[in-house]
């Protein structure tokens, strides 16, 4: 009996870096760039009282019920704001069309919400794609990507592949070839923005004009430091993920696999795993103290070193996706700001300052 335990012990820990084969991305931990200076401001005290606000949502609910709180809290992010935007409901794709008044139809924005692609929806980040709208003049739409555990990941890995083939030549009125396109999204939304401008160039559509990425999920095999070390200093993503510095890595991955039914190490769901050459001028933001911090450095860092156009901005003390706290926030102000900038030097074709620029 003890011999048939220990063959299935060997065969586990043989399958699992079988499976699992993991490049040691160590080497990307070292030259990080630098910090915004200064502190945060006072209505990040604000911001701290609504993080805890949407932690009492869901205690002492468990599974579904839980998860219903939360996208329910979460589709209230967006009430009470004045959103200049016009908001269209869109069938096919599923999604919503946010248009800015004056905006230019033929310049689009995909937009990819975020919500550990369980929650969140087009309503919960109003906030960000009312702005994003406002700054880049264009038709934004947002993806109502299908969620999980109803469904698989990979239904919306799809939804967004056919999101965008269908903005490149549809608009809000109709039939309307796009001039300029930008994919946007956060956290697992921006994990999304990051796998489909690699999709893209693999498919031979044509590639959009820049990529965003607020707070970005990268890599699903929570190898980087800041998975752990940043738990304490992360008020929304450490009370619910920090648990899982407690479980031996191999047994998240397998937990992964299972949940996903995709290997934590395809570049679909770590984008920061795939092949990053030739991919277009992509702005990341992302705060020091966040649990995904490390994954934001080391997509840039090895992004760069395929010799893609990526500038990492940091922001110190700062909430995951502390854009959507616009215009509460003089940090998310601040974020749209340098998105406005950024996007300017790549329509004028001129990003030596992208990189530098703080």
């Amino acid at each position: 009996m003890l011999w048939i335990i220990l063959a299935v012990i060997v065969f586990i820990v043989a399958a699992t870096f079988l499976l699992f084969r993991l490049e040691d991305l160590s080497h990307l931990d070292g030259d990080n760039p630098p910090v915004r200076e200064g502190k945060p401001s006072p209505a990040n005290r604000e911001v701290l009282g609504r993080i805890r606000e949407m932690g009492e949502s869901s205690r002492g609910l468990r599974g579904k019920a839980r998860l219903m709180a939360l996208r329910k809290h979460m589709d209230g992010l967006s009430e009470g704001l004045e959103l200049a935007s016009e908001f269209r409901f869109n069938a096919s794709p599923r999604g919503e069309w946010v248009l800015a008044p004056g905006c230019d139809t033929r310049r689009r924005v995909l937009y990819i919400h975020g919500g550990a692609w369980a929650a969140g929806s087009p309503r919960s980040h109003r906030a960000i794609t009312d702005r994003l709208s406002a700054i880049t003049g264009a038709a934004v739409f947002a993806v109502d990507y299908r969620l999980m555990p109803e469904n698989r990941f990979m239904d919306g890995v799809r939804d967004c592949r056919d999101a965008y083939s269908w903005l490149l030549k549809h608009g809000p009125d109709g039939d309307e070839p796009s001039d300029f396109m930008l994919i946007a999204g956060d956290s697992a939304g921006g994990s999304h923005t990051l796998g489909l401008i690699a999709w893209i160039r693999d498919n031979g559509l044509r590639q959009a004009d820049a990529a965003i990425a607020f707070s970005p999920s990268t890599d699903l095999t929570l190898t980087a430091p800041s998975n752990r070390n940043n738990i304490g200093t992360d008020p929304l993503l450490g009370p619910v993920f920090g648990g899982l510095s407690k479980i031996p890595l191999p047994v998240i991955w397998w937990a992964t696999l299972a949940a996903f039914r995709v290997s934590p190490t395809s570049p679909v769901a770590s984008p920061l795993r795939g092949d990053l050459r030739d991919l277009p001028p992509t702005l990341i933001q992302a705060s020091d103290t966040e649990m995904l911090l490390d994954n934001a450095r080391r997509y840039a860092a090895r992004a760069k070193a395929a010799g893609s156009p990526v500038a990492l901005h940091t922001w110190p003390g700062m909430v995951h996706v502390w854009q959507i706290f616009v215009p509460l926030l003089p940090e998310a102000e601040e974020a749209f700001e340098d998105i406005r900038a950024f996007l300017a030097e790549v329509e004028s074709g001129d990003l030596s300052q992208a990189s530098a620029r703080l």
